[in-house]
């Protein structure tokens, strides 16, 4: 089985190569992007289509609702399904997305969890409706792990919490028991390199895109069947809306706020794409097609 990954800031055309590569090399498609993997979250995660997802198997699509618990651990025992389902099939695997740092903690590996049990869970949720209590009470015990969590950070401070009720180890007494594997060793990366201007182009053209698809409906059904509440709801495109409909910002403003706070994304990407990996073959769109055909 041949596999490779394909990166690049976000709108910068990576879900289009990816379905032009894998029919060229009978590959399914696995998804690294942190909203794709939502079912419902469709137009704000500027997902593929129904058309093109049935042009070619993609994986971490439409996996979870918006309101369940997402992991990178959850992520990478996906890749390992998805790997299986590949070898069995005799498809090559192309994986895509702009959150590489989940390519990074397939390469790097992850410590594993602690047995998170029911009674845990619930024990933890029911200590999490004061986020506060519950970060100064990690850090009293682990001010080295926690200096690095900002105190709103409700996602993280959930996952060292479980990791303490389950374990009774702070976060850095259980990391350093349980060191992490890479679950990939080799693997050619291509990303897509694309000028700032350009990039600032097309994000401000599909926001447009995305206003006219529905967007705004969208995110009023979402926060209809799930609140506020869930960590996905936080994220770029729903939190600008969220604004509108409370009527914080106009409709143009709040079209601005999104093209802005995605391009601030898309450098974020890039800078990450450019320090985190070795080996990278960059080019622009055009040329990087020709490069990863040939290979």
């Amino acid at each position: 089985m041949k596999q490779l990954a394909i990166i690049g800031p976000t709108a910068s055309g990576k879900s289009d190569l990816a379905i032009e590569v894998a029919k060229s090399i009978d590959a399914y498609i696995l998804s690294i992007d942190s909203l794709s993997i939502y079912k419902e979250i469709d137009i704000v995660s500027a997902k593929p289509s129904k058309e093109e997802l049935a042009e070619v198997k993609h994986f971490g699509v439409d996996v979870l609702y918006p309101n369940a618990y997402f992991s990178v651990d959850i992520f990478i025992n996906l890749y390992k399904e998805v790997q299986k389902k590949c070898q069995e099939d005799k498809k090559n695997l192309i994986i895509v997305g702009g959150t590489s740092f989940y390519l990074k903690s397939l390469m790097q590996g992850l410590s594993p969890l602690p047995n998170i049990t029911n009674e845990v869970e619930q024990r933890v949720q029911r200590s999490l409706k004061n986020l506060v209590e519950c970060y100064d009470f990690l850090h009293s015990l682990d001010a080295e792990y926690m200096q690095k969590i900002a105190k709103k950070d409700r996602y993280r401070i959930e996952k060292a919490l479980l990791i303490y009720e389950a374990s009774h180890l702070t976060p850095s007494e259980w990391f350093r028991a349980n060191p992490p594997t890479p679950v990939i060793k080799e693997l050619p990366i291509f990303n897509i390199d694309i000028s700032r201007d350009i990039l600032r182009q097309r994000i401000s053209q599909r926001s447009k895109k995305m206003l006219k698809m529905g967007l705004i409906d969208e995110v009023c059904y979402l926060e209809q069947k799930y609140s506020r509440a869930p960590h996905s709801m936080q994220s770029i495109g729903i939190v600008e809306v969220l604004e509108y409909l409370d009527a914080k910002v106009s409709k143009e403003q709040m079209l601005e706020n999104i093209s802005t706070h995605t391009a601030q994304l898309a450098k974020r990407q890039q800078t990450f794409n450019k320090t985190q990996f070795e080996g990278v073959i960059s080019a622009p769109l055009e040329e990087l097609r020709e490069i990863i055909l040939s290979q």
